[in-house]
C-alpha cells in the first residue's frame, strides 16, 4: 500500500502547484484584455480626432487625396520623432521582432505605446498584436514579480502574451494553438496540457474580459458554403498556395525596403518618408485600404460584389502599404493587414470563379496570407476559419494549409534579421 501512496504524492503536489498558479494566469488574463481594450480605445478616440473632427472642422473631405496623404505623412513625422527622441526610442522595431519575447524595461512602455497609438490613430498598415503583447508582457512581469515572486520570469511572459492572445481573438482557442509550438519552453514540467493550461487560464480569461467590455477585433461572417463538394476542395488548395506565394512576393519585397530604410539612419527621415509612401497608397487604393483592416475587412465582406479588377488593386495596394509600414518604422503587427489582404484576394478570386463558395474563397485565401506573413500554421489555420464564421470550411482548411506551407516553408520570414533559414515553428 506504501508505493501507491507514494506514486499519488507527485500527482497531488502537481494539482496544487497548477491550481495555486492558476490565480496569476487569471489575473494575467483579466489585466492583459483591460491594457488591451484602454489602447484599442485611445487609438480609435485619436482615429476620430484625427480622421473626422479635424476635416469637419476645416471643412474638407477626409477620404481626398490630399488629407490622406498629408495625414499618412505628419503620421511618420509623429511617430519618428517619439522613436528617436523619446526615452527608450519606441522599443525594438516591429520588424525585428515576433509575438512575445522578453520582458522590455517598464521605461520603454510609454514611447513604444505613444508611436503605436499613433500609427494606428493615424491609418498606418499595421495591426496592434505586437506592441500590445509587449507592452503587456512588460506590465505583467513587473506587477507579477511584486504579487507573485515565485512565478518564473518566462513563465508570466508566457500568460501575457496568451492572455492578449485570448483578448485579441476573442477565444482562447487561438492561444493554445500559438502554445502547441512553443509549450516545450513554457516553465512548467508534465504532459502537453499541463503546459498549455495555464496559457488557457489567461487566454480563456482574456477572452471572457474582452468580450464582456464589447467584443474582439476581429468579428465577421459570410453566408455559409452549406455541402461542400469536390470542386470546393480543389478550390481551397489552389487559392491558399496562391495566396502564400503572393505575400511572399510582399515578404521579399519587405526586406529589401527594410535594407534600404535603415540607410537613412534617421527615424525621423524614413518613417517620415514611409507616411508620405502609404499616403500615396492610400490615395491610390483609397480609405479601405488605411488602418489596421479589422473594420475595413467587415465593410468590404458586407459591401456586396465588387469588380475583379476593384480588388485586385485592394489586394496589391494593402500588401505595399503592409511592406511599407513594416518596413519604416513604425511599430505594429502584421497579421490584421494580412488578414484584410487575404480577403480581398479571396473575394478578387472569388469573383474570378463565382462558382466558388465566398466562404471558400476568403478562408483559404486568409489562410495563405497569413501564414506568409506570419508563418505559424496555427494562428492561420485558426484565423481562417474565425474569419467567416464557417466551422464546415475547417476540414478544407486542413488540407489546404499542406500545399500552402510547401510554398512558404523554405523561404524568408518577414523579420528584418532572418536570414532565410527553417521556420521555427510547425505547421
Amino acid at each position: 500500500m506504501a508505493e501507491p501512496a507514494a506514486k499519488s504524492h507527485p500527482e497531488g503536489s502537481r494539482v496544487r502547484r497548477l491550481a495555486a498558479a492558476s490565480i496569476p494566469a487569471l489575473l494575467t488574463g483579466v489585466l492583459s484584455a483591460l491594457i488591451l481594450f484602454a489602447f484599442d480605445e485611445l487609438s480609435l478616440l485619436l482615429q476620430h480626432l484625427l480622421w473626422e473632427n479635424l476635416p469637419h472642422a476645416a471643412g474638407i473631405n477626409p477620404d481626398s487625396g490630399w488629407w490622406i496623404f498629408g495625414m499618412l505623412t505628419a503620421t511618420g513625422l509623429a511617430v519618428g520623432l517619439i522613436v528617436k527622441y523619446v526615452p527608450g526610442h519606441a522599443g525594438p522595431d516591429s520588424a525585428a521582432s515576433e509575438l512575445g519575447g522578453p520582458a522590455l524595461p517598464l521605461r520603454v512602455v510609454p514611447g513604444l505605446a505613444a508611436a503605436a497609438v499613433v500609427g494606428l490613430a493615424g491609418g498606418v498598415s499595421l495591426g496592434p498584436e505586437n506592441p500590445i503583447i509587449a507592452i503587456n508582457t512588460a506590465v505583467m512581469t513587473v506587477l507579477l514579480a511584486r504579487a507573485f515572486p515565485r512565478v518564473p520570469a518566462k513563465l508570466v511572459a508566457g500568460l501575457a502574451v496568451a492572455g492578449t492572445v485570448g483578448a485579441l481573438f476573442g477565444t482562447p482557442v487561438a492561444a493554445a494553438l500559438l502554445f502547441t509550438g512553443l509549450a516545450g519552453s513554457m516553465a512548467t514540467k508534465g504532459a502537453l496540457f499541463d503546459k498549455l493550461f495555464l496559457p488557457l487560464v489567461a487566454a480563456g480569461a482574456g477572452a471572457a474580459t474582452m468580450t464582456l467590455l464589447g467584443g474582439t477585433l476581429l468579428s465577421f461572417t459570410v453566408p455559409p458554403a452549406g455541402v461542400h463538394t469536390g470542386w470546393d476542395v480543389l478550390a481551397a488548395l489552389v487559392i491558399a498556395p496562391a495566396a502564400a506565394a503572393f505575400g511572399l512576393l510582399g515578404v521579399a519585397a519587405f526586406l529589401r525596403a527594410h535594407r534600404w530604410a535603415r540607410r537613412l539612419r534617421s527615424p525621423v527621415l524614413f518613417t517620415t518618408l514611409g507616411g508620405a509612401v502609404l499616403g500615396l497608397l492610400g490615395v491610390l487604393g483609397g480609405p479601405l485600404t488605411l488602418f489596421k483592416g479589422a473594420e475595413e475587412s467587415a465593410e468590404l465582406l458586407g459591401s456586396g460584389p465588387e469588380p475583379f479588377g476593384t480588388l485586385l488593386l485592394l489586394t496589391a495596394v494593402k500588401l505595399a502599404a503592409l511592406v511599407v509600414a513594416a518596413a519604416t518604422g513604425f511599430r505594429g503587427g502584421r497579421i490584421f493587414p494580412a488578414v484584410f489582404t487575404g480577403v480581398a484576394f479571396g473575394l478578387a478570386a472569388q469573383a474570378l470563379v463565382p462558382a466558388v463558395p465566398v466562404s471558400v474563397a476568403v478562408s483559404a485565401a486568409v489562410l495563405g496570407l497569413v501564414l506568409a506573413v506570419a508563418r505559424d500554421g496555427w494562428m492561420a489555420l485558426f484565423i481562417a476559419v474565425v474569419i467567416t464564421g464557417d466551422v464546415t470550411v475547417t476540414a478544407l482548411m486542413c488540407l489546404a494549409v499542406l500545399p500552402a506551407w510547401l510554398v512558404v516553408t523554405s523561404a524568408p520570414h518577414m523579420l528584418a534579421e532572418d536570414g532565410g533559414g527553417p521556420p521555427s515553428r510547425t505547421a
